[in-house]
């Protein structure tokens, strides 16, 4: 499907006018709209209350299409199917290097209480295959998801203005707000999807490469395999929160600059930048304000009980970088001179 025939799916059910949003909103034109001429006060009221409920109505949809058409161009792009390609093949790698090293024998289980959680994950997972999905993230984290979603975040907006697509996108009664907006949730789909994508590679590597049991968490305490996997599911949810602050600072990139290249490269060099800059010690107390500081505190979800100090610390910074890049990103494309 090309750019334009998606943003001409999410347009061709929105008619201009109440009778549009009448019709759209699954509500007959007469009966919603007010008549003019006689009638009682009473009933011109209720029925231009009808017809502005069916205009929200019309708002609510016209929102859920415009994301959904923006989900599925994303979606289709190669570019993006190879990033998730490339995000799957990771864990089968590490799976594999693991089965080779230990030769598939059991190996020694890592303690795993402090250290690096790569490290401390990867020296588990040929006692439990479940490992592998907190080893995965662990590797893919720092690197290849933070890049994936630089790429689809960076090309939101540029990409529309390079490709010539985003002038007739605004031709649409969306607003550049709502059409904002829909580009910045794709983006966070995104980065679930893609964590997810992670996640469930290394799953089915890990069991099919080594055994699945109890799981023996961080604090040496033993619990069911099903309660781990509830707990890789929340690793899960809380790496792709992580990856909050990059998608609202490619998003805003996005919006400064017409070349979906230069705004990827722009992103993803920002994102390498500050993690240069977090693992020098001497920025010591700059650390705590870099968005992938608390990255890897989703390992405190493997101890029992759970520390949620960190975690909330990371969870709150990301939500501090979404607005305020978010902001930077509605500030500056609503006032945007679109030529493209």
């Amino acid at each position: 499907m090309s750019r334009a025939e998606a943003g001409r799916e999410a347009v061709e059910p929105v008619e201009t006018g109440a009778v549009g949003a009448a019709k759209t909103a699954g509500v007959d034109g007469a009966a919603s709209l007010p008549r003019t001429g006689t009638g009682t006060g009473t009933e011109t009221g209720t029925e231009t209350g009808t017809g502005i409920r069916a205009a929200g109505t019309v708002g609510v949809l016209w929102t859920l299409g415009l994301f959904r058409s923006e989900l599925l161009v994303t979606l289709r792009r190669w570019r993006t199917i190879a990033l998730l390609g490339v995000l799957a093949a990771v864990p089968v790698l590490i799976g594999i290097a693991v089965r080779i090293e230990t030769g598939g024998d059991g190996g020694s289980a890592g303690g795993g209480g402090g250290g690096e959680a790569g490290p401390a994950f990867i020296s588990q997972v040929t006692n439990n295959g479940l490992f592998l999905v907190f080893a995965a993230l662990a590797a893919t984290l720092p690197v290849f998801l933070p890049m994936a979603v630089g790429v689809v975040a960076g090309d939101a907006v540029a990409g529309e203005s390079a490709a010539g697509t985003l002038r007739y996108l605004l031709v649409a009664p969306a607003g550049r707000t709502r059409l904002l907006l829909a580009k910045f949730t794709t983006a966070l789909v995104f980065c679930l999807l893609a964590t997810l994508v992670v996640a469930v590679s290394a799953l089915v590597v890990g069991a099919v490469l080594f055994p699945l049991g109890d799981v023996t968490t961080i604090s040496g305490t033993r619990i069911s395999f099903g309660e781990g996997l509830v707990r890789a599911g929340a690793v899960a949810l809380v790496v792709a929160l992580s990856l909050a602050g990059v998608a609202a600072l490619g998003t805003f990139v996005s919006t400064l600059t017409g070349s979906g290249i230069a705004a990827m490269a722009t992103t993803v060099g920002l994102v390498i930048t500050v993690q240069i800059l977090g693992s020098i010690p001497q920025l010591d107390a700059i650390h705590p304000y870099l968005f992938p500081n608390y990255w890897l505190s989703f390992s405190d979800l493997l101890r029992d009980p759970v520390h949620w100090t960190e975690i909330r610390k990371n969870l709150g910074l990301q939500a501090l970088y979404a607005a305020v890049f978010g902001s930077a990103a509605w500030a500056r494309f609503t006032t945007k001179d679109i030529s493209a």
